[in-house]
């Protein structure tokens, strides 16, 4: 089964310095039928404006993915931890019993990202940060893992059964993807258009796939797909 999530459709919360939209329920958005998909929790899809963002704040048995699509977004940790993740590249924060962070737009311009919170395996244990470089040319026409709870090579680790993936298409070119049974995928579209097991897809439009599903997107322009599989 595939639930196509419009853009146009989610949970929205707006200040001065963020706009966000929300995949699942968060903060004062609630929708019972969108609390989580598997052990994905959370997709939110922030705009944040440049010399703003979210202050020093805690969290805890979380694992929190920020795919940034557009400018940069600056980190910092209770664990001494610092560093810039620019658009295209990927930073992972395992919680663990708790860590206190920043996120920052020290940018001249707004900076938009995906923030995936996945729930962990494991309750506990020590907090971890990490962030890699993923050139987008590495992952055109196929899927790239971006994080996963197996990694290997320039894979950032999870705890957790699930797989963070990224793919660039160009217009026309189509790739597959198989949700197994006991599974559970979601995608976004973080730019461009695809079609999606014949359904239309543009940018920020997302799809929850539940059981057994080969789905194939096809570039109806070019565009950019980021896709969690999970338990």
């Amino acid at each position: 089964m595939i639930d196509i999530r419009r853009f146009s459709d989610l949970g929205t919360f707006q200040n001065e310095w963020l706009d966000a939209h929300y995949h699942f329920s968060f903060s004062q958005y609630y929708d019972p039928n969108r609390m989580s998909h598997g052990k994905l929790r959370v997709w939110n899809d922030d705009t944040i404006k440049p010399g703003t963002g979210f202050p020093p704040h805690g969290h805890r048995d979380k694992e929190i993915i920020t795919y940034v699509r557009k400018g940069a977004i600056t980190h910092k940790d209770s664990m001494g931890n610092s560093g810039r993740t620019e658009a295209g590249d990927v930073q992972v924060m395992s919680a663990g019993r708790g860590v206190q962070h920043s996120e920052w737009n020290a940018e001249d311009s707004e900076t938009t990202l995906f923030q995936i919170w996945i729930e962990p395996a494991v309750s506990g244990g020590n907090p971890g940060w990490g962030e890699r470089k993923f050139p987008k040319s590495d992952r055109s026409g196929k899927w790239a893992v971006l994080a996963s709870g197996t990694p290997s090579g320039d894979t950032l680790p999870i705890r957790q059964d699930a797989h963070v993936l990224g793919a660039t298409l160009k217009t026309g070119e189509s790739l597959d993807y198989e949700v197994k049974a006991g599974r559970f995928g979601y995608l976004t579209v973080a730019a461009g258009s695809i079609e999606l097991n014949g359904a239309l897809l543009n940018a920020r439009d997302g799809a929850a796939i539940t059981g057994a599903e080969t789905v194939t997107l096809k570039g109806l322009e070019d565009a950019e797909i980021v896709f969690v599989d999970t338990i």
